[in-house]
């Protein structure tokens, strides 16, 4: 039986992902702040879900949750790291780019280290992680939100370099997104290429399905990432 979490998972990206794997049989893990809306959208899937409360910026608590939540499954194949925020913050308010950090960078991470800890305990597993095209630069209306992608783009890499050293059979994935249509990027203005999220996650299920390392969605988004690694400094 395949079985997967996926941690932020209570609307956007992570509820569509959660939908659309729970249609392909996965027993599903779903994780969030918003509990009533997990409760919601598990209600829906064919197949045996898990609800769990958590809130990654408590990181401890929020590793002990999913460590009981991966034994109260009997193990799991795929965690799926989704639990993200961002601003546009051009004024440079403190109190945003500390919750991005808090969640983005802080929570994040505190996940990533959980899983891989639990997949080399196995000695295979999938960890998926959703960074953003804004990872490739620093964007200044957004600072925190591109840095603290970046960093979750090098920690995911470091990953796969830490499974293949190891020879574990651990794959890791990057999940780029560009502008989707979720709550995330509702309130920007002048935004182009806005994509539908069923559209973006179909694309992502077939990335995970192949285990493929590095992601780029939706597909005219690889043009943008393309321009943006080549962009001069």
């Amino acid at each position: 039986m395949k079985k997967a979490i996926i941690i932020g998972a209570s609307s956007g990206i992570g509820a569509e992902l959660a939908r659309v794997m729970a249609k392909d049989g996965f027993h599903i893990g779903i994780t969030a702040r918003r509990v009533e809306l997990l409760e919601k959208l598990a209600s829906e899937f064919p197949t045996k879900t898990y609800v769990k409360f958590m809130d990654v910026t408590a990181a401890a608590e929020a590793m002990k949750t999913l460590r009981e939540l991966i034994d109260e499954m009997g193990g799991v194949d795929i965690i799926v790291v989704n639990a993200g925020t961002g601003f546009e913050n051009p004024t440079l308010e403190w109190h945003h780019e500390q919750n991005t950090i808090d969640v983005n960078v802080s929570g994040a991470t505190a996940m990533i280290n959980t899983a891989m800890h639990y997949f080399m305990e196995k000695g295979s597993g999938h960890l998926v992680g959703t960074s953003s095209i804004a990872a490739l630069r620093g964007l200044p209306d957004s600072p925190a939100y591109s840095a603290s992608k970046a960093y979750l783009s090098n920690y995911l890499q470091a990953m796969r370099h830490k499974a293949k050293s190891a020879k574990l059979k651990i794959s890791v994935t990057d999940i780029k997104p560009g502008f989707v249509d979720t709550a995330l990027v509702q309130d920007g203005e002048g935004l182009f290429w806005v994509m539908p999220v069923e559209t973006a996650v179909k694309q992502i299920y077939k990335a995970i399905k192949r285990k493929k390392k590095d992601v780029v969605v939706t597909k005219r988004w690889k043009i943008i990432a393309f321009i943006m690694k080549r962009l001069p400094k």
